[in-house]
């Protein structure tokens, strides 16, 4: 994979560029990669392998050439990625084309790998099956399993001799020399030895005997392993393919086109034709182009993709906007004032892009070990060969056990450990609404103390609702919510939208409305004909009422101040000539909240609630839940969460953040384990490292509880893919060990693994409702804050 860079690395940031590093196979390729940048004078280089790529810093002096020159001279590919406008376009016409070669290694990989498993599966079946042996049958067998050997696992040979060069061994030299040992010890014995007479056979028994092995081949282990090893591969870079579409999925939140004022004239042109300066049109539901002030008209800005904030915002002339909220109201005429990669929203990509980077680099559990086991075994298998040909053994048989101790010791079952696991883990997540990214993620889960929740869209709706009606002496409710149900209808405002939404589920039809009229900052008003005649309603806040003589009473007041208390919005409702009530609007809080709050505390884990919402709204949000108060972060802007995330980790805290928005995207990757709601935006689920699809907080426990089961299975694959292999080598060693030992051990292994890892079946997720459902089933009436 070659990951892609969406904003330009020269945007204000000077001598910082990041580069796009291919050839990695593991971690240790990555630490290599750093070192050898990090030698370069005035160079600070950090190497990600999860992304594949290279974040530098670097001095006046030093060009971008040199530092691709030292990667190169490590063994590697290196490349400025180019960039990209904020519309999502290439900068270049061929940008398109890059999208498409970045699954090309990946598709290369898999193709790989099904070839691989066609060739393989007949060899290992005649070699563990007597029945299948038919004369010459070994002679099939390195037919097939040749190309499997050489070609399919060129990779790990390539992988070999750049480590040689630098001095180094990783697992990708054990299974070379393991395979490229099984291939020649077996060319040997058919064309030197008796393994290439007509009628050999390899009994199905378990006998240890020492031999010279010039009666047995090896080619089923050097294929199997080469197989089994490659589709550990693929899935890991199938995995790895998604770490550029956060910002992919993030850009293409922008406007695509935008009417721009030019001659008095509105013209249709593209984004990225767009100037600072610019006078465009942005009408009632489009997306606001590009950051900029209003010069004309007025209307209600929906920001909660960017903000957090979940009540519209009021604007008009002089107000500022941000690029790729939407227009909820009225026509705008916009100047724009920042454009490209200076807007907000390129500002959260880069955002996105650095939190990334930024996290600590995975290092897979099977490379930490090979760092150990792989120069131990290759110095046992010499000591082995060494021992045996200097006490008077014939060199036929030392060779033979030296390569037995390689053969053996290449854990087959290792290829298996990790996405065996994590396939069947990912499925039952799949079932219950989870969606696991990777291995790197499980890693992250056991460790985890702090849990940052979102707000708006994650612990409540993120919908304006009608939660309460408060009527003034004498008056009807139902009257109340149809004529002002009736009245807001005309309205295309969110929380009009609300209120009319909320009276017609209470009363039915609505009544038609003559003469609307929107007042600019105080409400609207109408006249709203029914069966009882005609009146003329107003609906708004209490200085509309005023304004026409029908000022709030005592009790209404009340409803008013403690709405605003607890952070809600209230709307007065009057006609003919007197204030008839008071209508609550809010965001109301997800029905499962409170028990996926406590289902978080109980896995040790501390609820913080962080919000760009206001304070008051937070607190009474966090008390509703069981989030104390002081854990509740508000009034925040998405900067400010990506700093909260930091500083809580600075603190020595290990934080998982769920969320929906866009503004949750940064943060989202910035922590170490980010969780998005699949209600929410393309750009925060891309950003995250777990997706939510009930959009139920209570996933979010579930999801915790199965990726650390996940992770066990794993770990405890990995123990046995080595474990049975390492108890094997005493026996190779000795001179003991026959080929079929070696395709048992081989078999046995990889079945183990197989059926540990499908235990993970069985996982429940806490509420029985979620095993049967994967959409947001909530039957429970909605809590309101």
């Amino acid at each position: 994979m070659t990951a892609l860079n969406d904003v330009s690395p020269s945007s204000g940031r000077d001598n910082q560029v990041e580069l796009a590093i291919g050839g990695m196979t593991c971690a240790s390729c990555a630490n290599r990669i750093e070192r050898k940048l990090n030698k370069l004078d005035g160079v600070t280089a950090t190497v990600n392998y999860a992304t594949e790529k290279a974040k530098v810093i670097y001095a006046d002096g030093i060009d971008q050439a040199t530092l691709v020159d030292a990667v190169e001279q490590a063994g590697y590919t290196a490349r400025v990625p180019r960039p990209k406008t904020v519309s999502g376009t290439s900068g270049s016409p061929d940008g398109a084309e890059d999208d498409r070669d970045e699954g090309a290694p990946v598709r290369a990989l898999r193709n790989r790998v099904i070839i691989s498993a066609v060739l393989s599966v007949p060899v290992i079946a005649m070699a563990m099956i007597p029945a299948l042996q038919f004369t010459h049958w070994q002679w099939l067998s390195l037919t097939l399993a040749a190309p499997v050997i050489v070609w399919a696992g060129f990779p790990f040979h390539k992988a070999t001799w750049t480590n040689l060069k630098h001095g180094t061994a990783t697992m990708d030299t054990l299974i070379s020399m393991g395979t490229g040992a099984a291939l020649l010890w077996s060319l040997y014995a058919l064309f030197f030895g008796t393994a290439g007479q007509p009628g050999m056979t390899h009994p199905f028994e378990f006998t240890i005997a020492r031999g010279d092995g010039a009666a047995n081949i090896y080619l089923e282990v050097g294929a199997g392993v080469v197989t089994f090893i490659l589709l550990g591969r693929y899935f890991e870079a199938r995995s790895k393919r998604r770490a550029g579409a956060a910002l992919r999925a993030l850009l293409e939140l922008g406007a695509k086109e935008v009417s721009v004022l030019r001659g008095g004239r509105e013209e249709l042109i593209d984004i990225g034709q767009l100037v600072v300066g610019d006078h465009f049109v942005v009408r009632p539901g489009e997306k606001i182009a590009t950051d900029g002030t209003i010069v004309d008209g007025s209307s209600a800005v929906d920001a909660s993709m960017v903000t957090g904030e979940s009540v519209p915002v009021e604007v008009g002339p002089g107000d500022t906007v941000i690029g790729a909220t939407v227009n909820a109201g009225g026509r705008l005429v916009v100047e724009a004032t920042r454009v490209g990669a200076d807007t907000q929203l390129a500002q959260m990509a880069r955002m996105v892009e650095d939190a990334q980077n930024g996290k600590a680099q995975a290092q897979r559990l099977a490379d930490t070990i090979s760092g150990i086991f792989v120069p131990i075994v290759i110095t046992l298998a010499v000591a082995t060969f060494g021992f045996w040909a200097g006490t008077g053994g014939s060199i036929a048989a030392a060779f033979t056990a030296a390569v037995a101790v390689l053969i053996i010791a290449c854990p087959c079952a290792l290829g298996l450990a990790t996405p065996t696991a994590l396939m069947v883990g990912t499925g039952r997540g799949a079932q219950l609404g989870i969606l696991i990214k990777g291995p790197e993620v499980l890693e992250t889960t056991r460790r985890i103390d702090t849990v940052v929740l979102d707000k708006t869209g994650t612990v409540t709706t993120g919908q304006m609702t009608l939660i309460d009606t408060i009527i003034a002496d004498g008056e009807n409710e139902r009257e109340l919510l149809r004529l002002a149900g009736a009245l807001e209808n005309a309205s295309e405002h969110p929380i009009a939208q609300a209120i009319a939404q909320g009276a017609a589920a209470q009363v039915g039809d609505l009544p038609a409305v003559e003469d609307f009229t929107n007042i600019e900052g105080l409400g609207v008003q109408g006249i709203v004909t029914d069966d009882d005649g005609s009146r003329a309603v107003l609906v708004g806040r209490p200085r509309l009422l005023t304004d026409w003589s029908q000022p709030l009473t005592p009790k209404l007041e009340s409803a008013m101040t403690a709405a605003a208390e607890k952070g809600r919005t209230a709307v007065a409702v009057g006609w003919d000539g007197k204030a008839r009530g008071v209508l609550v609007v809010a965001d109301a809080v997800k029905p499962t909240s409170a028990d996926a709050i406590r289902q978080l505390k109980d896995l040790g884990l501390t609820p913080v609630l962080l919000t760009g919402d206001n304070t008051t709204v937070a607190r009474t949000v966090a008390e509703t839940v069981g989030i104390d108060a002081g854990d509740v972060i508000a009034e925040v802007m998405p900067a400010d969460k990506v700093d909260v995330i930091t500083r809580l980790q600075q603190q020595g805290k290990r934080v998982a953040m769920v969320g929906d928005g866009v503004n949750d995207a940064a943060a989202l990757a910035q922590a170490d384990l980010g969780l998005a709601m699949g209600t929410g935006t393309d750009v925060a689920i891309e950003a995250s490292d777990i997706t939510l699809v009930r959009g139920d907080l209570l996933a979010a426990a579930d999801a915790i509880r199965l990726s650390r089961r996940t992770l066990g299975t794993i770990k405890g694959n990995l123990f046995w893919a080595f474990a049975y292999n390492v108890g094997a080598l005493p026996l190779a060693a000795a001179g003991l060990l026959n080929p079929m030992l070696a395709g048992a051990a081989m078999a046995f292994s990889s079945v183990f693994v197989v059926s540990n890892s499908l235990r993970l079946r069985n996982f429940k997720a806490a509420d029985n409702a979620a095993d049967t459902e994967t959409t947001a089933p909530d039957r429970r009436e909605p809590v309101y804050a």
